[in-house]
């Protein structure tokens, strides 16, 4: 099964790599986030350092949010491949082939994720350079930037597990489209991605703390902004990644349930 998923997920990012329109959209918006909204204030100039958890520049404490959006928007539209695969035959070619099924998943899974995490990388780079952008403490370090991109991974993870399984699932773009426009605001916007949840009413602050976009942004920006973590802030860090750990393995299993099922031959 390894060599087929491999095949099937070299085919995919082939065809990106080859496509540099479908790169470039994901960095500029990045881009435009981080250098506009990024901008728009400074949380030492206006005292809200501390409830931005010490981040010295809003684009700093930004930052692991605008990997987020990419997260979430790149793994939900991602699977209109897998839509165009199915429209045209090619999927159902694939089904009539001798090769497990959970290759066909895990192929849409592991290409979703590789196609963010590199722009997720790029966006990080590029917050380094922007003015009054992204600026980590003397201690950060290699572990630290794995560790951040960890949680990173561990979301995009099981965002991928469950809209590849959705997207293998509907019939048309359309539908698909519907449906993640329906979710991905909602999981943006009720997290700490633009403002810490202390700002929040209870019911939403409720939601925001449960909300895995949250524990990413939580565990990322603790390394981000402090680099070295005291006793206090790596039981946060590893408890965030503990739930994350249990987020993409729910989300896996339920994802290859879903995608099994859509996968009967027609």
């Amino acid at each position: 099964m390894l060599r087929e998923t491999l095949a099937l997920t070299m085919r995919a990012l082939q065809k990106w790599v080859r496509n540099p329109a479908s790169v470039m959209p994901g960095l500029f918006t990045s881009l435009f986030y981080l250098a506009l909204f990024g901008s728009s204030f400074n949380p030492g100039n206006l005292g809200l350092q501390e409830a931005f958890g010490g981040a010295p520049t809003y684009i700093t404490y930004l930052t692991s949010g605008v990997i987020c959006i990419i997260l979430v928007f790149n793994m939900a539209f991602g699977g209109i491949d897998l839509v165009l695969d199915r429209q045209l035959g090619y999927l159902s070619s694939l089904l009539t082939a001798p090769i497990p099924r959970a290759a066909i998943y895990l192929s849409g899974v592991f290409q979703n994720l590789a196609k963010v995490l590199l722009l997720a990388v790029l966006t990080f780079i590029v917050a380094l350079f922007l003015p009054s952008g992204l600026k980590l403490p003397g201690s950060f370090g290699v572990v630290d930037f794995v560790g951040v991109f960890i949680a990173f991974i561990l979301l995009g993870l099981g965002l991928s597990f469950i809209f590849t399984a959705l997207a293998l699932t509907v019939r048309s773009i359309d539908s698909l489209v519907a449906i993640v426009n329906f979710l991905t605001l909602p999981i943006m916007f009720m997290s700490n991605t633009f403002f810490p949840p202390s700002s929040f009413p209870d019911w939403l602050k409720t939601i925001a703390n449960v909300n895995p976009v949250t524990k990413a942004n939580e565990a990322a920006r603790l390394l981000i902004v402090n680099g070295s973590l005291s006793a206090s802030q790596a039981s946060t860090y590893w408890s965030d990644i503990g739930y994350l750990v249990a987020f993409a393995a729910i989300l896996g299993l339920l994802g290859y349930l879903a995608a099994r099922r859509a996968l009967r031959p027609e």
